[in-house]
């Protein structure tokens, strides 16, 4: 009995190998993203890029809400193309879930002593899904969480950026894919440690500038060169949140190492089942 030759060529539906990527930056998205980072690094570092014959100093009343506004639009504009590139229905939703848990872990510890729990679900998400989602999930969190805690005011959309290039470092790591296990939660602990750091050194240089007599040894000085204000900084940044970026590091690195393994396979888990970026191809059976 000889089998029918079309029965040989039914395609059958396999799909492509599934990635742990919800966001997949193109190049219109990449170019958006530097540009948004690039102000960013001006609306942050002003003080030390501008000379001491700037006139800059003047307008210290209206630099944050211009600022604000402008920051706003912009990471409004890097949300939209990378949407464009591929944030699909089931990555909305992942979007979501992890953004609204991150602002609901935000008011447990009220910044009390850094006890800010939603620092180690950033780093365990930008690691799983990317930095394209990082940097989308880091400014939606910071939102959220300023729309529940009432912190609304021209300080957020500074919180938004610099959340989104904590989110996104993590998914920048170099780590290979394949590394698993103590290896890969060994370095998200320490990233998480010195990124504690860096978030708040960031987001002191927001609020420095503008502190104008009420702490004159350690305020921005727009008369005095660069290697001054530095040093100026430096004092500012020990005197008034060393104490806070240090809890918010530690706290970070333990919820990573003990919850770490456990969510990053339910985080695994989770964009296994959404499918993202997995395509129906279909195939003739025997190949």
């Amino acid at each position: 009995m000889t089998r029918d030759p079309l029965m040989t060529r039914t395609p059958v539906p396999t799909r492509t190998p599934l990635t742990t990527r919800a966001v997949r930056l193109g190049p219109r998205s990449l170019l958006t993203l530097a540009l948004v980072s690039a102000v960013g690094v001006a609306a942050f570092g002003w003080p030390f890029l501008a000379p001491p014959t700037s006139q800059v100093g003047i307008h210290t009343q209206d630099a944050p809400w211009l600022f604000a506004g402008l920051l706003v639009l912009l990471v409004a504009v890097v949300a939209a193309a990378i949407a464009e590139s591929g944030l699909g229905p089931k990555a909305v939703a992942m979007l979501g879930v992890l953004a609204a848990t991150g602002a609901a872990l935000r008011p447990i510890g009220a910044g009390t002593a850094g006890i800010e729990p939603m620092f180690f679900l950033m780093v365990l998400s930008g690691r799983v899904l990317g930095p394209g989602f990082g940097f989308v999930l880091g400014n939606v969190t910071m939102f959220a969480s300023a729309l529940l805690t009432g912190g609304v005011g021209p300080w957020m959309p500074f919180q938004m950026l610099a959340m989104g290039w904590f989110t996104m470092g993590a998914g920048l790591l170099p780590v290979p894919a394949r590394a698993r296990g103590r290896t890969e939660v060994g370095l998200l602990a320490a990233y998480g440690f010195f990124a504690a750091f860096a978030y708040g050194t960031v987001m002191n240089m927001a609020g420095w500038p503008f502190l104008g007599a009420l702490a004159s040894d350690i305020a921005f000085d727009p008369h005095a060169g660069v290697p001054a204000n530095l040093a100026r900084f430096l004092a500012y940044c020990v005197a008034t949140s060393l104490g806070w970026d240090l809890g918010r590091a530690v706290v970070t690195v333990v919820l990573t190492l003990t919850l770490g393994p456990a969510l990053l396979r339910a985080l695994r888990r989770a964009t296994r089942r959404a499918a993202f970026e997995a395509q129906v191809t279909f195939e003739a059976p025997g190949r």
